[in-house]
């Protein structure tokens, strides 16, 4: 691509290209979203789902393997290329596409379920919300979001200094060094991103501690499943 996509954070590109973050099955909490959410009333070959940061596509793998129609979005070619070959050498197919998750290219009301595990987390606070008003366009009415930020409370939020449009830069530790400019989000932020058009179902902060790092070190995020309300 001539220009990188506003929303992408350009490190990724590189932690990519260099082998890393190539996660190969899908994280257990996607799993559990997608298997309580999907609409019932529908055949699973008929139900589309939407990644938004894919990376190299662990996630939407396990969905196309479990029949349904898979499509997803990254920043990054590398990881889309990955994820491409991928699918081809399963004999899976996906709707894979290098891109900006604040302008998707779908149409309105193209999915069934959303979702976004540690992606939009990584744009500034209001890249990330226009980014979730995007994710709402393409989702049909009563369509699920699982939306997944990293949390104020982590280690790291207090390990770099503050950078435009909230976003903290040069991270030091706290176990997300190396991993560019990220946006810790605080419960008012993650209800700001949903105050129109969502209902939020589930709002869980979840916090894990690393007693055995030489820094006592906090991980947390927030899981949050919200349905499309218009």
């Amino acid at each position: 691509m001539s220009q990188k996509p506003a929303s992408f954070n350009e490190i990724w590109e590189d932690i990519y290209r260099e082998g890393r973050q190539l996660n190969r099955y899908p994280f257990d909490q996607i799993v559990s979203f997608v298997y309580r959410n999907y609409p019932r009333e529908k055949a699973r070959r008929e139900i589309r789902l939407l990644e938004v940061g894919c990376g190299a596509g662990n996630n939407l793998w396990f969905a196309a393997r479990e029949g349904f129609q898979v499509a997803g979005i990254d920043g990054s070619e590398s990881a889309v290329e990955y994820a491409r070959k991928r699918f081809a050498e399963d004999g899976l197919e996906g709707d894979l596409r290098v891109g900006d998750f604040t302008r998707l290219p779908w149409d309105e009301g193209t999915f069934d379920i959303a979702f976004d595990r540690g992606a939009l987390t990584n744009c500034g606070l209001s890249m990330g919300r226009m980014a979730v008003r995007e994710i709402q366009r393409v989702l049909r009415p009563g369509g699920k979001f699982y939306f997944n930020p990293y949390s104020v409370m982590h280690s790291s939020h207090v390990a770099g200094r503050q950078g435009p449009d909230e976003v903290t830069q040069d991270i030091s530790s706290g176990g997300l060094e190396g991993m560019g400019a990220i946006c810790f989000y605080s419960r008012r932020d993650v209800e700001r991103a949903l105050a129109e058009g969502w209902r939020i179902l589930s709002m869980v902060h979840v916090e894990r501690s690393d007693v055995l790092r030489p820094q006592y070190t906090v991980t947390a995020e927030w899981r949050v499943i919200c349905e499309k309300t218009a």
